[in-house]
């Protein structure tokens, strides 16, 4: 069933720093990436591998979309693009797994009876049939509530205050042992490696004509799952009757006013935010 691309937001977790998020969208699909923050100096060229491993992943997955490949073949080929891009611009070889430029995804590709979706980490969609059942597709919400926890925990451990001081540094070890675990078992990530797409969780999802579908990174989800500022419902029904730029100032506010985290622990001040709102047609 195609789509119809109602409103979209990206805003930058700092408007000095690149948006490690990107989306794009075609009539028949729609996808958000958001880049995992990177944890060193960066390999490619440019000011975040994040950003570029984003955007770059975001176009090869409507490319081979466009040209009329399934979804888990147009993932693979994307992913493959990202790795023969990533070797043959990179400054070195990444000595450990956390210097590997990663991303979640949430992508959302026509099908006969709805549509299919896939997705890594915690990029997720919110679904709503009409006017009543909502579905939360994904699990962003659960990683969230696991990083806070993570986050009070560092920063209780260290005796400051969660977001520090602007810089991750005093929680890089902790970042890069979790990161090191990443692209093995059961945590995989959109990256330069085409083995990822054996792994990337999926779903025949059915919907009807006239549903709507929001596609969003963590960091717009944030206004549910970090801040409570909303239930998964009625940020839904506040997307269709505000808009999502209304949300991002709310978003952006409730940071403002916590800017080290005190109240709500978490690694930055601010995430990258980004959300395609679709309609089914």
């Amino acid at each position: 069933m195609p789509f119809e691309i109602l409103d979209t937001l990206s805003l930058p977790g700092d408007p000095l720093k690149p948006n490690d998020d990107a989306f794009a969208h075609l009539d028949n699909a729609a996808v958000v990436l958001d880049g995992a923050t990177s944890l060193g100096d960066p390999l490619m060229p440019g000011e975040s591998d994040a950003a570029w491993l984003a955007h770059f992943g975001a176009r090869r997955l409507m490319a081979h979309i466009r040209d009329g490949e399934a979804p888990v073949d147009a993932l693979r080929y994307a992913l493959a693009d990202a790795k023969k891009s990533f070797e043959a611009l990179r400054r070195r070889e990444p000595e450990e797994v956390w210097e590997l430029p990663l991303a979640s995804m949430a992508l959302a590709l026509e099908a006969e009876n709805g549509f299919d979706f896939l997705w890594f980490g915690d990029c997720a969609g919110l679904l709503r049939h009409g006017d009543s059942k909502l579905d939360v597709l994904g699990h962003s919400f659960v990683s969230k509530a696991r990083e806070a926890k993570g986050a009070a925990t560092a920063a209780s451990e260290l005796k400051r205050a969660p977001v520090a001081e602007g810089s991750l540094s005093p929680y890089l070890p902790l970042l890069r042992r979790e990161r090191n675990r990443m692209n093995s078992g059961k945590r995989w990530a959109f990256s330069p490696d085409p083995k990822a797409a054996e792994h990337v969780l999926k779903a025949p999802v059915r919907a009807k004509k006239g549903a709507h579908l929001v596609l969003a990174s963590d960091g717009f989800l944030a206004l549910v799952s970090d801040y409570g500022a909303y239930t998964a419902e009625s940020l839904f029904a506040a997307v269709l009757k505000k808009g999502l730029g209304p949300l991002g100032e709310e978003l952006r506010a409730i940071e403002d006013k916590d800017p080290e985290g005190r109240k709500f622990p978490r690694f930055k001040k601010s995430d990258d935010a980004t959300a395609v709102l679709l309609k089914l047609v």
